[in-house]
């Protein structure tokens, strides 16, 4: 069918309160066009879009057809697979009880068993859930950190890990045998009776004891105040639950811990906004706190501000976070004598190289996967079943940490707790965690990291945006900014050992700086990541100025 066909189809077969929608749209074909012109893509990373009617849209239909995709995987897996069944959970979004719902009634009218979350839940407490109830995988339905009118769609594992290429692929070839969203068949929590369970308390305690297991000083005295935002989403009540347990003076920003879908209290609810900090800065300046830390809405990234004395608020990039979390948990392990001979940290081929050289510092194997969390998760068990090396900690640019291997994807309560327990220890010696930060750079060179990003809208936005990689392979640049370029590592043509073909390419500078570029997973842009090392801040700086008239992109 063309998009024309498709949305008569939609007008006469849909439900009332789509059909109203969808008529309003009488005459505005550019808008019809775009809601149907494709159907909304099920990839690596789900689904995710904006909510609204229409096959390019997420709403129930296009929920209910991955969840049929989901559930014909499952049954091809065996009857084993439908008894261990799925865990769902939700977040604070828009539609995200009904999606669930959806989802849950999907996988029921196969005779798959299902875990429903009685409310909102975090995105790693789903990841811990699956492992916990041994489930054969999960589903949470969030857009983590995306504006409020985007809704998604994330599948994991038996492992708690999101789907890695190989399986997602085989999800999708069943989701796109699915011909028609609205045919679907789905039953209610009362039609599908004992086959959907609802879940909660218990698995909180159990999630909340193994993040609390993490310190690595239980009985301290705390000499912190923290000021916390949940910026509207679901870390509000295990960040404030597991911090007041262990001892933390935390002030929330009550403007910003409802779940509101809207997000009317916060300028932005990712981490990676400034303006996302305005209100906790507010209440940082207000009570003289230490640190104010902040989690997106289904609570898998973590922000942070240090107060720095003088009026002087600094946030961090979630590389500066990754890095001092990933040293103080070398400190604190090698001062308990606890660090395993045959350690290994994980990270990204994005993410700066300066938590690499920590590593390295400490006598622990660094290892590198493509960006997404999924192929740290996919690491983790893999070196799990091997026995060859031991996990101490994985990050990513992005905002994303994992401590304890409980859960295998990221988990801001698991990186507030060890965030706040190190800016604890570090008070105690007259620092605050930017004095940390300067003794690394002292130690290993001023590290400045960021990204830019370029937005290809459009019916060919993602062709265009192939396209100028495919430019940037057969005109390689081999000087940037009157540094030579030591290696282009071309992760689509040629992927190193153990890496799935990605269309990223990482310019590495005979400096130890890098620049890497790749189109997003979830939205139509491009991204270019800046690794820059200088022997000093203004050096790099005038890196960074000379690397980005080079390399950053223009739509």
């Amino acid at each position: 069918m063309d998009f024309k066909e498709k949305y008569l189809h939609w007008c006469e077969s849909a439900d009332e309160e789509t059909v109203k929608e969808l008529k309003a749209l009488v005459g505005n074909e550019t808008e019809i066009k775009d809601r149907f012109y494709k159907d909304l893509e099920f990839g690596t990373a789900g689904l995710r879009g904006v909510i609204g009617a229409g096959s390019n849209r997420i709403n129930k239909y296009t929920v209910a057809k991955a969840s049929e995709g989901f559930a014909r995987y499952i049954e091809s897996k065996g009857e084993k697979a439908k008894e261990d069944g799925v865990v769902i959970a939700h977040d604070n979004r828009h539609g995200g009880r009904l999606f669930a719902e959806v989802t849950a009634g999907v996988l029921a009218a196969h005779g798959i068993k299902v875990y429903l979350f009685e409310s909102l839940r975090t995105t790693p407490e789903l990841s811990f859930s699956v492992r916990y109830l041994g489930c054969f995988g999960g589903v949470v339905i969030t857009a983590s950190h995306n504006p409020p009118e985007y809704n998604g769609y994330k599948l994991y594992d038996e492992n708690g890990c999101q789907l890695v290429p190989h399986i997602a692929d085989e999800v999708t070839r069943y989701v796109n045998s699915v011909t028609d969203e609205l045919s679907v068949k789905f039953l209610s929590l009362e039609e599908a009776g004992e086959l959907i369970e609802t879940v909660g308390e218990e698995i909180d305690e159990t999630y909340y004891e193994e993040v609390i297991a993490l310190q690595f000083d239980p009985e301290e005295e705390r000499n912190i105040k923290v000021v916390y935002t949940p910026q509207h989403g679901t870390g509000n009540v295990p960040v404030r639950d597991v911090l007041d347990e262990a001892g933390y003076t935390v002030l929330p920003v009550l403007s910003q811990c409802d779940p509101d879908p809207d997000f009317s209290g916060t300028k932005s609810p990712n981490p990676e906004v400034p303006a996302a900090y305005d209100a906790a800065i507010e209440l940082m300046r207000e009570h003289n706190a230490d640190i104010a830390i902040a989690t997106d809405p289904d609570c898998d990234r973590l922000g942070a501000v240090i107060n720095c004395g003088e009026d002087d608020y600094r946030l961090m990039t979630g590389n500066q976070s990754g890095a001092l979390i990933l040293h103080y948990i070398l400190t604190r392990m090698t001062e308990q004598d606890c660090l395993p001979d045959n350690a290994v940290m994980i990270n990204t081929v994005v993410t700066s190289t300066l938590g690499d050289r920590v590593a390295e510092a400490f006598g622990v194997t660094v290892e590198k996967t493509l960006t997404g969390f999924k192929f740290i998760g996919d690491k983790i068990k893999e070196h799990n079943e091997k026995g060859d090396l031991e996990y101490v900690f994985g990050y990513e640019e992005s905002y994303g940490c994992l401590v304890g291997d409980f859960a295998r994807d990221k988990d801001a309560v698991q990186a507030s707790l060890m965030f706040c327990e190190a800016a604890d220890y570090y008070k105690k010696q007259g620092k605050n965690l930017f004095d940390v930060l300067e003794e690394l750079f002292e130690k290993f060179g001023y590290y400045l990291d960021t990204q830019s990003s370029t937005f290809f809208r459009g019916i060919d936005g993602t062709d265009r945006m192939n396209a100028l990689l495919d430019n940037m392979r057969k005109d390689p640049i081999t000087e940037a900014a009157g540094i030579k370029v030591t290696s282009v590592e071309d992760f689509l043509l040629a992927p190193p050992e153990g890496f799935v073909p990605s269309n990223v390419l990482r310019y590495n500078l005979a400096d130890g700086s890098f620049v890497a570029i790749r189109p997003s997973g979830t939205e139509p842009k491009c991204k270019v990541y800046y690794c820059v090392r200088g022997e000093n801040k203004a050096e790099a700086e005038a890196k960074l100025s000379a690397l980005k008239e080079i390399f950053d992109i223009k739509g």
